[in-house]
């Protein structure tokens, strides 16, 4: 008779396209987050919280890549509605901005960081939830309030460890891009729905210029492209003379951001929307030209689009200009990390009415790792310091010092495993990244004394120091219990 194996153990593993974050790196992602939060406070900003769930109808036709709900989003249904996880943060603010129109101020300036989640391939590097780190300004329709985006996060990206000359943030204006296209016959200002297919695949070929060149972008431009795995992309279908005007748009940046507005005022020809763009981005380069954003930190870029879209006038992203190692060792560009516009028609989705927004996302995860390539990484990450454990009894005690030592704002644990092994209790301490361990046993306690031993500078003599460095210098030092607060904060300023 067969055995009954009894229920299948669940399997101890992340979802494809998901990942898990540890201590080290949750501390180095709130440390740059409340550096960015204190420059958008600065600005006047304030901070928002939304909820992580929507509802599809909120969410609306701007989600990437869908063609029905449960595509580009995770979704769900409930009762009549389909609800769904966000898949950034400005559509939620929309919602916000039109649910509390007659409570907010009028513009409102909000920031906003947090997860979102998008039901896409994942791939290297590539997860269905990563962080956002969003600004925004809504009611604004002066381009005012796109140069004071741009200058802000030039100044973030300053103030997280991006020192100028390896960023530059690109500025472009989606009104040129659609002079352009009018130019080059794919855009009806009569009929706007007409060639909107192609104009979608259009702006996501543009997109993918720094990734693919200007050979590949043409493919995407015409029939399509396909890639090395053998996936085929379908092309816009633009004839030759099309794709010519487009790719003359993606190339019209000159040596001066004036050089460049006037190539765009000829491709752009006769187009009016596309004259008024060209106008805007010469008052957003005057606004922060008088500011002192020069081209060493924000420049005009007419190969930025963005490929989201939603976006109605001008739009920007930030570049990382430095060069780092992949893991093949081959030196790349980090590339882009951050990105945003104008989106004038969004919330107007809610009231009928046109309300004006613009703002940023900066790509958390990005950045961090950008950060951290360059080591320019500087959170504290060490950890707690450890009270060890010599005798089960007086349990008490080595809480008292933890608690002691807490209070004093060192960060302090008192080890709860099975004290039995003592060595055990290092091997922990050492694996927490603890910097200083406290030992006290029943002899220490009868004198009155502690036992202080700096982990790091033990694993340094171990290491590196000859037999008469590591006598000249002891690891382990012992001082009054009444100084075991002043003596570990020493020790830790040491360290």
């Amino acid at each position: 008779m067969a055995r009954d194996k009894g229920p299948r153990r669940p399997r101890a593993e992340t979802p494809r396209g998901f990942r898990d974050y540890f201590g080290a790196e949750v501390s180095e992602r709130k440390a740059m987050l409340d550096t960015i939060a204190g420059v958008y406070h600065r600005y006047g900003f304030d901070p928002l919280e939304t909820s992580a769930v929507e509802t599809v109808e909120a969410l609306g036709k701007f989600l990437p890549d869908v063609d029905r709900p449960n595509e580009g989003v995770f979704a769900w249904q409930e009762d009549d509605d389909w609800l769904a996880l966000r898949y950034d943060l400005t559509a939620p603010l929309a919602r916000v901005a039109a649910q509390y129109r007659n409570d907010l101020p009028n513009p409102y300036r909000r920031y906003a960081m947090g997860p979102v989640w998008r039901n896409e391939k994942p791939g290297p590097g590539r997860f269905r939830q990563f962080y956002q780190c969003d600004a925004d300004t809504v009611g604004a329709a002066s381009v005012a309030a796109d140069a004071e985006i741009c200058a802000m996060l030039a100044d973030a990206l300053e103030e997280v460890g991006i020192p100028r000359g390896d960023y530059v943030v690109r500025v472009n204006n989606r009104k040129v891009l659609n002079g352009v296209m009018e130019a080059a016959g794919i855009l009806d200002p009569a009929d706007p729905d007409r060639f909107a297919q192609e104009r979608g695949i259009v702006l996501r070929a543009i997109d993918k210029l720094d990734r693919l060149g200007p050979d590949g972008v043409r493919a995407l431009l015409g029939e399509g492209r396909l890639d090395e795995s053998g996936d085929f992309t379908s092309g816009a279908g633009l004839a030759g003379a099309q794709a010519d005007t487009v790719l003359a748009f993606m190339a019209a940046r000159g040596a001066t951001g004036a050089e460049t507005v006037a190539r765009l005022r000829d491709l752009a020809g006769a187009s009016r929307i596309g004259s008024e763009g060209v106008d805007e981005l010469e008052r957003i380069a005057e606004l922060l030209d008088a500011q002192g954003y020069g081209p060493d930190r924000i420049v005009v870029d007419p190969s930025v689009v963005r490929g989201l879209g939603y976006y109605t006038g001008p739009v920007f992203e930030a570049e990382l200009t430095f060069e780092i190692t992949d893991e093949k060792g081959r030196p790349r560009q980090f590339g882009s990390v951050a990105g945003g516009g104008r989106y004038d028609d969004l919330v107007k989705r809610f009231t009928g009415q046109a309300v004006p927004a613009t703002g940023v996302s900066v790509g958390v995860d990005r950045l961090l790792a950008a950060l951290r390539a360059k080591g320019r990484m500087h959170t504290d990450t060490r950890g707690p310091v450890v009270v060890t454990v010599m005798d089960r009894d007086r349990m008490a005690d080595y809480q008292a010092m933890a608690t002691e030592l807490r209070r004093a704002g060192i960060r302090a644990e008192v080890y709860l495993g099975n004290p039995k092994n003592f060595g055990n209790q290092l091997k922990y301490a050492d694996r927490r990244n603890s910097p200083l361990a406290v030992i006290q046993g029943s002899a220490e306690a009868a004198r009155g004394v502690v036992q202080i031993k700096d982990l790091v500078l033990g694993a340094k003599i171990a290491a590196e120091a000859s037999h008469e460095e590591w006598k000249a210098q002891p690891a382990q030092t012992e001082v009054p219990r009444g100084e075991l607060v002043a003596a570990v904060r020493r020790l830790l300023e040491r360290t």
